[in-house]
C-alpha cells in the first residue's frame, strides 16, 4: 500500500472531504481505493492507494496532480514540477516557492528576479513588486517551473518559469481579458459565489489552476478588481489577486 504526497495543497482540514470525494470519483472505474491520510507540512495532501489496479491508479494520480519529491536526493536538474509561491523576497530579488520536498530541514527554493524579468518583462529591469502586481503573483499561486540548479550541501534549489507557464501567461495576456485569481476555494464554491452575487453577468468561464485554486475569466471590458468585494462576501477564507492583461500590455509598451 504505497503512500504518496500529491502536488496539491489544501487550506483547511475541512477541504480534505472534497479531496476524498474527488479521489473516489477518479477511481470509480478502477479496482483501487485512495485513502486521505492527512496534511503534510506546507499543506500538501498525503494519501495511500490500495487495490488490484494500484499501479494504474498511481499513474492516474501522477498525471492529474503529480507527486511531491519523496526526498531532496531524488530531485533532478531540468525536471519540470508544480510549485506554489510562498513569499516575494524583495531584499534578495527572488520569488520563494514550495516544490513539495519533505525533509527534516528546510529547503530553500527560489525563482530569481532575472528569470522573471527575462520571461515576463522582455528583459527589462523591472522590480519584483511590479512584476508581481502585473501578473497577480501572490502567496499560494501555483506555477509550473523547471529546476535549474540544485545545491544539496546548502539545501538550495533554483528554478525558472517553465515554457508551459510562460505560454499560459502569454495566452492570458493576448486574450485582453481580466482574470480574477481565487486561492483557497474549490471550483464548485467559486461557481456558487459567481451565481449568488450575480457575477455571472461579468464572468464567462471558471478555469481550475489546482483543486483549490481557480480563475474567473471576465468578459471583455469587465474590471476583475470590482468583483472582489462581491465575491469576497461569499468566499470569506479565499485570497484574491488580479491578472490584468491590458495593464501588462500598456506597461510593457511604455517602459
Amino acid at each position: 500500500m504505497p503512500t504518496v504526497t500529491l502536488l496539491s495543497k489544501v487550506y483547511a482540514d475541512s477541504q480534505l472531504k472534497l479531496v476524498n470525494k474527488r479521489l473516489k470519483s477518479m477511481f470509480k472505474n478502477l479496482s483501487a481505493e485512495a485513502k486521505v491520510l492527512g496534511i503534510a507540512q506546507g499543506g500538501w495532501v498525503q494519501i495511500s492507494v490500495d487495490g488490484e489496479d494500484e499501479k494504474a491508479a498511481l499513474r492516474y494520480l501522477a498525471e492529474e496532480f503529480g507527486f511531491c519529491p519523496a526526498s531532496f536526493e531524488i530531485l533532478e536538474r531540468f525536471s519540470k514540477t508544480k510549485a506554489y509561491i510562498t513569499n516575494l523576497n524583495h531584499s534578495r530579488n527572488t520569488l520563494s516557492i514550495d516544490i513539495g520536498i519533505s525533509s527534516s530541514h528546510s529547503v530553500n527554493a527560489v525563482i530569481p528576479l532575472k528569470d522573471l524579468q527575462a520571461k515576463l518583462a522582455d528583459g527589462r529591469k523591472i522590480a519584483l513588486s511590479k512584476i508581481a502586481e502585473l501578473y497577480g503573483l501572490n502567496k499560494n499561486l501555483p506555477l509550473t517551473v523547471k529546476i535549474n540548479k540544485i545545491d544539496r550541501e546548502n539545501s538550495y534549489v533554483e528554478a525558472f518559469l517553465s515554457e508551459d507557464q510562460c505560454r499560459l501567461f502569454k495566452d492570458w495576456t493576448s486574450s485582453m481579458l481580466d482574470r480574477l485569481i481565487i486561492l483557497g476555494a474549490s471550483h464548485r464554491e467559486v461557481e456558487l459565489a459567481v451565481s449568488k452575487t450575480w457575477c455571472n453577468r461579468d464572468v464567462i468561464a471558471i478555469e481550475p489552476l489546482g483543486m483549490f485554486e481557480q480563475i474567473a475569466v471576465c468578459k471583455f471590458g469587465t474590471d476583475a478588481r470590482g468583483l472582489i468585494p462581491k465575491m469576497g462576501k461569499i468566499l470569506k477564507n479565499a485570497a484574491f489577486t488580479i491578472f490584468d492583461s491590458q495593464k501588462i500590455l500598456n506597461f510593457l509598451e511604455n517602459v
